[in-house]
């Protein structure tokens, strides 16, 4: 097997050097061919540079689009938030295939990412995502019901809304399964990733939205499924780390050996599913309204959130008041009539949210 060139964007965050490990452990499959990354951690770009020996390599989101348009054969876009738009696009006018981690780009972008990829062309590398494309080999297109999105519910799964009034940053960081960044974790307690998640399956698989659930899953063992129009439920199984999706990102849709340690079926094990209580967590029921919405209504859902993300961090917002403020600030926008979006539609919106939840806040 010819080993593919592969640009990593965003290389020093949890996919990028996931993204790498697989490279060490499979040097004749894939060949690091650029490199870029934010600059918050440059020792460790400098590092990686130095070691893989890439054709490109730089900092910032100029990089990282030019080495999104460089040519290769995958781009996997690592890049946290909306600054990975302009990447995300490049790499599909260059005709890669786009292993995209970076939701917040297609989420934004929607229609204006959707029409720049030929069929196949993006591979989702969202664990949930990845599972549903996993699962969708089982049947044709007409075949599937629903799909069903699990999420692990965060660390403060069965509280009351009274109980959350006063969680601290800390707690909000303390994800029973996954060790990830501030905003993806502070997303996961408060349910706007898997509202993100939902707008994304949306994308991805063309499923209406009244087909795509959410079931709380706290063991996170079972990545997501898809319900077939005989009663049928296929789902994929595996530990909950992200070294699978990343891997048929990169491969698919071939299978890297040895990518992941499989499930140990000798030892006992009880896996719970609960509903979500959209009550007590309504970022869900918020993103499909967003995401029904369409236009620029999903950007203004995300830019909102990551700016009372970080005043809650900064001790400026309540826990419960994230989600209100992304409430209230998707009430005050107007999304377009013109629904076909342009990447200054996109990043206008984007700025608006965050100046209109700044000055909320």
């Amino acid at each position: 097997m010819t080993a593919r060139d592969i640009v990593i964007l965003g290389s020093t965050g949890s996919i990028g050097t996931q993204a790498l490990d697989l490279v060490r452990a499979h040097p004749d499959r894939f060949r690091v061919v650029g490199l870029t990354a934010g600059g918050s951690n440059p020792d460790l770009f400098e590092a990686q540079v130095a070691e893989f020996s890439p054709a490109f390599s730089g900092l910032g989101e100029e990089a990282s689009t030019e080495a999104a348009g460089r040519p290769c054969d995958v781009v996997l876009n690592g890049i946290t938030g909306a600054v990975g738009l302009r990447p995300t696009l490049a790499a599909l006018d260059a005709g890669a295939t786009l292993a995209l981690a970076n939701k917040e780009s297609l989420i934004i972008g929607g229609p204006l990412v959707k029409e720049r990829a030929r069929p196949g062309q993006i591979v989702p590398v969202d664990s949930e995502h990845s599972a549903i494309a996993q699962s969708l080999r089982a049947g044709s297109a007409e075949e599937v019901r629903r799909l069903v999105l699990t999420a692990s519910g965060g660390p403060f799964r069965g509280r009351t809304a009274g109980e959350l009034a006063d969680v601290t940053p800390e707690q909000a960081l303390a994800h029973p399964n996954f060790a990830m960044g501030r905003v993806i974790t502070t997303n996961s307690a408060t349910l706007v990733n898997k509202g993100l998640e939902v707008i994304e399956a949306h994308l991805l698989f063309d499923i209406p939205f009244d087909r795509i659930d959410v079931v709380v899953h706290p063991q996170q063992l079972i990545h997501s499924m898809v319900e077939f129009i005989d009663g049928a439920v296929v789902a994929q199984l595996g530990l909950p780390t992200m070294l699978v999706p990343i891997s048929l990102g990169m491969g698919w849709p071939d299978r890297v050996p040895d990518a992941e340690t499989p499930i140990d079926w000798t030892k006992a094990a009880d896996w719970r599913f609960e509903p979500l209580d959209n009550g007590v967590f309504p970022a869900v029921t918020l993103a499909r309204s967003a995401g029904e919405r369409g236009g620029t209504a999903p950007a203004v859902y995300n830019a909102a959130n990551e700016v009372a993300v970080d005043a809650f961090h900064e001790g400026r917002l309540r826990f419960p008041d994230i989600v209100a403020t992304v409430a209230h600030v998707l009430d005050r926008h107007d999304v377009p009539s013109n629904q076909h979006l342009t990447v200054d539609d996109v990043l206008a919106a984007d700025d608006w949210a965050r100046a209109e939840a700044a000055a909320l806040i």
